[in-house]
């Protein structure tokens, strides 16, 4: 599981370690607002274990577990795995104890990770980067069959990270970043398709400020797949302004078993 030094020298200084710590930080510091989406988060995905009653679970984007029903994932299935581009050191002493469940430290993107670090570190503030055209956005490939899969708040952060560190290498539109962004999405709902799969992902923030002032920006840039249930709510991210100064942030969760 444990990646090389090289590599995690390269999610260092692309911030992905970073990015784990403010998440967990940001969710303490909401002080139970994000108890409602946690709560249907699970349950959504009981539903999907008592439809599909599968022998494996595949979890991407597995992070801190927060969202998962974890207890009835173990007690319900023959084997789960944990996938994530890193694991915090609490999870994977939370999990050491359950001999069915597996952590794997894997790019979910494919592959994308280290595809844009080599094709971008050169580049810097005086030598831009004028086109995203020779970037590969591949396919996730699981180690075998990975039973039910479940992408897991997941779905429009696999480009976050990645084009935070294009843009500063970069000279390129804002047109080419979303066409870049839809790409990814696609791909890894193309993934998804293959099998069982449960899909929870926000699809649109929506930023409110003091003076009553609403601006909805759309996150989720592709098509749905068909799906066989479908449930919408809405996730308080931001109630106390901790994120955007004098605003609060919520967003639209969409959640499917396909």
């Amino acid at each position: 599981m444990t990646q090389s030094i090289s590599y995690r020298r390269m999610l260092t200084r692309m911030g992905y370690y970073n990015y784990q710590n403010g998440f967990i930080y940001h969710h303490i510091n909401q002080e139970g607002g994000w108890e409602n989406h946690q709560e249907h988060c699970r349950n959504f995905i009981i539903k999907a274990l008592e439809l599909y009653k599968p022998e494996k679970v595949t979890v991407l984007g597995s992070g801190w577990l927060l969202e998962l029903p974890f207890t009835e994932l173990i007690e319900r299935t023959g084997r789960v795995y944990l996938i994530d581009i890193i694991h915090p050191p609490d999870v994977i002493s939370q999990v050491g104890s359950f001999k069915n469940v597996e952590l794997k430290e894997q790019d979910i993107t494919g592959g994308l990770i280290a595809e844009i670090w080599q094709k971008t570190k050169k580049y810097s503030f005086l030598k831009k980067l004028k086109s995203l055209e020779h970037i590969i956005i591949p396919e996730f490939k699981p180690d075998g069959d990975p039973g039910m899969v479940i992408s897991l708040n997941i779905l429009t952060q696999l480009e976050s990270l990645l084009i935070d560190f294009i843009k500063k290498r970069s000279k390129i539109k804002e047109e080419e970043f979303n066409h870049f962004r839809t790409e990814i999405q696609r791909k890894h709902i193309d993934f998804l398709k293959k099998h069982r799969s449960v899909l929870v992902t926000d699809s649109a923030e929506v930023i409110m400020n003091k003076a009553g002032s609403i601006k909805t920006i759309p996150t989720l840039l592709t098509d749905l797949p068909l799906y066989n249930l479908r449930e919408d709510w809405t996730w308080n991210f931001d109630q106390t302004g901790a994120d955007l100064y004098n605003s609060r942030s919520q967003f639209k969760i969409v959640a499917l078993i396909i």
